[in-house]
């Protein structure tokens, strides 16, 4: 119902029919951007935004909370202020400057180039420096979501194993915490770990798990209104990624390159095609991982603001009509939202479930090898 009441909340704010201005006069107002809107969600921002205030005069007042902006540059050196300082874009600070859409718009800048939220450095004259290259170090949101996720979810284990190791949940029956969290971690041991890595799943087990919980909880805060959609960027999900495809190699053997390098069985001038295939193969695998948690955390979040969205596009046509949509709306970002939350645990499992298959085929090779032999003995 959060969702529901959130959507309500902004209704009630967002449309009005006309903007007035100071002299009674109708002016004409400027439509509702829904592109503005969807990327300025799913992207990334130096701020949590968490709605807009349009007055009376058609002014818009964004609440938000803002985040620390650390730039370092070689001409100028470190500087460190918090975004507030750029009141969203419509002033510079300490000769820098925060960009949104209308100022790359106002500047007439290569959007190829720069895009919304980028920070540039300005001379004294107010214009662009190019000569100053700047390295953006800030705390944007999806990092300080993810670090506040991260805070909660070792927070969480650690109560966890702290009751564990004082008794409680092994001479007993788990309570609280426990008996949430147990049937997961089981669930995971024996339906993923067990079955893909035989008998070196503990080995990689503490893995696994730490996959799967770091993306489900920033998946579930990712469902939270006015919050980072921290699964659903693509650096986010390639450093998880480069991580999987990381231990994948460390933990293949000389039988599973053997197969890749130099297939068994199969004739010479086949092995020209089949072992490019096989090498992209394991640089695809990775990759899969990541495109699949991306396209599925965004595009649940695309859905729900463009059903959001469809509201205030009706409203600009006419206030009865925004009205008149808003339960229609409401109601489908309803069911996509209790689907998101399904999807939020479908894709931690899918991911942990994918590594826990990949690994498994690079330890296996010399069961799979031994076999072979075996087999070949019977015959």
């Amino acid at each position: 119902m959060l969702v529901a009441a959130f959507s309500i909340f902004c209704l009630g704010i967002f449309i009005p029919a006309l903007a007035q201005g100071n002299d009674g006069k109708k002016e004409e107002k400027k439509g509702f951007n829904a592109k503005e809107v969807i990327f300025g969600h799913v992207l990334n921002n130096h701020d949590f935004h968490i709605l807009d205030v349009v007055g009376d005069n058609g002014e818009k007042s964004p609440i938000s909370i803002p985040l620390p902006v650390i730039l370092y540059s070689k001409q100028r050196g470190l500087e460190a202020f918090m975004s507030s300082n750029f009141h969203h874009g419509e002033e510079s600070y300490r000769n820098y400057l925060m960009l949104t859409n209308e100022k790359i718009e106002e500047l007439k800048l290569d959007p190829n180039k720069y895009n919304a939220q980028d920070i540039v450095a300005l001379d004294d004259k107010g214009e662009i420096d190019p000569s100053v290259t700047i390295y953006d170090v800030s705390l944007t949101r999806n990092v300080v979501q993810m670090l506040i996720a991260l805070i909660i979810f070792t927070w969480i284990m650690l109560a966890i194993a702290k009751k564990y190791k004082n008794g409680h949940g092994v001479v007993s029956a788990p309570k609280g915490s426990q008996s949430l969290l147990e049937p997961v971690i089981t669930f995971v041991r024996d339906e993923v770990a067990k079955p893909n890595l035989g008998n070196s799943y503990e080995k990689y087990l503490p893995f696994l798990l730490t996959i799967f919980f770091f993306i489900l909880i920033n998946n579930i805060f990712g469902l939270i209104p006015g919050s980072a959609n921290v699964s659903g960027n693509i650096a986010f999900t390639a450093v998880l990624g480069i991580i999987s495809f990381i231990v994948i190699l460390f933990s293949s053997n000389k039988h599973y390159w053997g197969h890749i390098l130099n297939p068994p069985g199969v004739p010479l001038g086949v092995k020209f095609i089949l072992v490019p295939v096989e090498l992209i193969s394991v640089i695809i695998k990775p990759f899969a991982l990541i495109i699949r948690l991306f396209a599925n955390m965004v595009a649940g979040h695309i859905i729900i603001i463009c059903l959001i969205s469809l509201i205030f596009i009706f409203a600009n046509l006419n206030k009865y009509a925004g009205w008149g949509t808003a339960p229609f709306s409401i109601a489908f970002t309803i069911f996509i939202y209790l689907i998101e939350v399904l999807v939020a645990f479908l894709q931690a499992f899918i991911f942990t479930m994918l590594t826990a298959v990949f690994i498994g085929q690079a330890i296996e090779g010399a069961h799979h090898e031994e076999g072979h032999h075996d087999d070949s003995v019977m015959i």
